[in-house]
C-alpha cells in the first residue's frame, strides 16, 4: 500500500486495506495491538489533498461544499452545513440565514443547477425541490415604535 494518513499529530502508513469503500478496514504500521488501535478511537484520520484520489467532473469533496451559499437566482436559501449520505443519493444540509430549521437538498441534476466551489456558491431549483427561500429579514423588525 504505502499510502500515509494523519491521525491527530501522528503520521501513519497504511500497510493493508480490506473491507468495503463505505466501511474500510485499515492496518497501520506501528498499530500492532488492540490497545494501540483503541488509542486511535475518535481520532480524525486525514490525508493530504495531494494524496487523495482525483475526482471526476461534477464531483467535489464534502469540505469544499461546506460553507457555500445556496441560492436560486436572488433567493438565498442559506449555507451548506454538511454533505449527508442518504440511501438514494447524497444531499446538502442547508441552514437558513439567521438560523432556523435546516433544509435538505438532494445532490441530483434536477435540484442542483450549478456548483461553483471557487465562488463558494451552489445554485438550486427551489421550485423542483418544493421549498421556499426564507423571507428577507427587515432590519427594523421587532423594534419598538
Amino acid at each position: 500500500m504505502g499510502a500515509v494518513l494523519r491521525a491527530g499529530e501522528r503520521t501513519l502508513e497504511i500497510v493493508r486495506l480490506a473491507g468495503t469503500e463505505k466501511r474500510p478496514i485499515l492496518r497501520l504500521r506501528g498499530v500492532d495491538s488492540r490497545e494501540a488501535a483503541e488509542e486511535l478511537r475518535g481520532v480524525e484520520l486525514t490525508v493530504d489533498s495531494g494524496d487523495a484520489p482525483k475526482l471526476g467532473d461534477e464531483e467535489w469533496w464534502a469540505h469544499e461544499l461546506e460553507g457555500c451559499e445556496v441560492r436560486d437566482g436572488e433567493r438565498v436559501l442559506g449555507t451548506v452545513e454538511r454533505l449527508m449520505e442518504l440511501p438514494s443519493c447524497e444531499a446538502l444540509e442547508v441552514t437558513p440565514p439567521g438560523g432556523g430549521r435546516s433544509v435538505i437538498i438532494p445532490m441530483v441534476k434536477d435540484a442542483v443547477r450549478r456548483v461553483a466551489v471557487s465562488e463558494r456558491l451552489i445554485e438550486v431549483d427551489l421550485d423542483f425541490i418544493g421549498v421556499e427561500a426564507p423571507a428577507a429579514q427587515d432590519p427594523g423588525a421587532g423594534e419598538g415604535a
